[in-house]
């Protein structure tokens, strides 16, 4: 199979606030930001496009490409199969791939340029706090979102016909990160820090209800930003509240300077994330000081998923390199999109959106289907320690392989 071609378009960046009642946004010309569309697929039928948003720049945009490698690899094996049976008629798929570059006020933009290209769905966003304002523009175009990965609790809890997600979200690991650090670790006292997104901070804040009713005590709270590298100093007023644990909520570029430097400070306490920090990435950038992190990933470990694999092998055969965390959720986005289009006949969001809320799905990641909120039932979570310069599974907790 061969990878499709991609090519830089303009359009601008548009301020468009999170909040309250919004107008579409309109595109200027002074201010460009790059897009990625494949090639149409050639061949008879009709071809309808589906939106793929990420950071695609950036200091994690081997995720934001690890998402779109998911993306397109779903898209390219529908396409060479000759296309979805809908309506009667053969629909091929073209991608239209956005880098929101992880920022909020890009990602409203990109949102809006898909409502103005006339997407048919739209698979993203990567981060929590680029997902939530772009699904009001959604919202309001009736346009179907599936996120493969912004976990926040506020994202379907707005209420949006359209926000659907295909993995456990923050209330859920949460309470699972807590509990297992204060009974299974035996943390008496635990540190936090978080990056302040909607992302990171929402996944400390459950995470420290949950280790407080399990009996923890918090004796530092601490944030940073999505940016920083250095935590010397946060680091520093951490050791002197001798934690037993510290937790950080954020991303794998940011948890491995962490690490390495709590290390160099001398700090025993144990260092635990959450999805975002569980990657390859994490141990590249962290070295040997990655030994003993613990963090969490909802779904089941990526081979023991149920098309885990055979996703992996195909992976790596088609793009060179190997799954970085979220590319079989967002390859499940696009099936679970085309899927309720069959099964509506039409490729028409209005059309199809009643058949995406119930839908019942047997993905490469598991069983998929939505609650009235739109989040992913029955979601496990498993938890990982890096040992020997890999990540290894502790526990699976929640939800049950399919």
């Amino acid at each position: 199979m061969s990878i499709a071609r991609y090519s830089l378009i303009a359009a601008a960046v548009l301020s468009i606030s999170a909040c309250g009642k919004q107008e579409p946004a309109q595109q200027a010309a002074s201010e460009p930001a790059a897009s990625a569309a494949s090639a149409a697929p050639s061949g008879g039928g009709d071809t309808v496009k589906i939106g793929h948003a990420a950071p695609l720049t950036g200091n994690i945009a081997h995720l934001g490409k690890d998402n779109e490698y998911g993306v397109k690899m779903a898209i390219d094996e529908i396409n060479d199969a000759g296309g979805a049976d809908i309506g009667g008629k053969k629909v091929k798929f073209e991608l239209v791939s956005e880098d929101d570059q992880a920022d909020p006020k890009t990602a409203t933009t990109v949102a809006q340029r898909f409502v103005d290209q006339k997407v048919v769905g739209v698979v993203g966003h990567l981060n929590s706090g680029t997902t939530i304002p772009a699904s009001k523009i959604y919202s309001d175009a009736g346009l179907p979102q599936v996120s493969p990965s912004a976990t926040a609790v506020a994202y379907t809890a707005q209420g949006f016909k359209t926000t659907f997600r295909v993995m456990a979200n923050d209330a859920q690991q949460g309470k699972v990160l807590g509990e297992f650090a204060a009974t299974k670790l035996g943390a008496k006292k635990v540190a936090i820090v978080d990056d302040r997104t909607a992302y990171g901070q929402g996944l400390a804040d459950e995470f420290e209800k949950a280790a407080k009713a399990s009996g923890a005590e918090v004796v530092k709270r601490e944030f940073t930003t999505n940016q920083e590298t250095d935590f010397n100093a946060i680091l520093t007023s951490i050791k002197g509240a001798k934690p037993d644990l510290i937790f950080y909520g954020g991303m794998d570029a940011q948890a491995a300077p962490l690490k390495k430097q709590a290390k160099k400070l001398g700090i025993g306490a144990k260092i635990m994330g959450g999805d975002g920090t569980q990657t390859p990435e994490f141990i590249k950038l962290s070295g040997s000081d990655s030994e003993g992190m613990i963090s969490s990933s909802p779904g089941m470990p990526k081979e023991q998923m149920p098309g885990g694999q055979a996703f992996l092998d195909k992976f790596k055969a088609k793009f060179g390199t190997e799954v970085q965390l979220y590319a079989p959720y967002c390859y499940d986005s696009v099936k679970v999109l085309v899927e309720a289009m069959k099964k509506a006949g039409s490729t028409e969001p209005a059309k199809y959106l009643p058949e995406l809320s119930k839908i019942e799905y047997q993905g490469v990641t598991g069983n998929v289907s939505f609650d009235d909120k739109g989040d992913l039932k029955n979601g496990p979570i498993t938890l990982y320690q890096v040992k020997g310069g890999k990540w290894e599974v502790l526990e699976i907790a929640g939800g049950a392989a399919k």
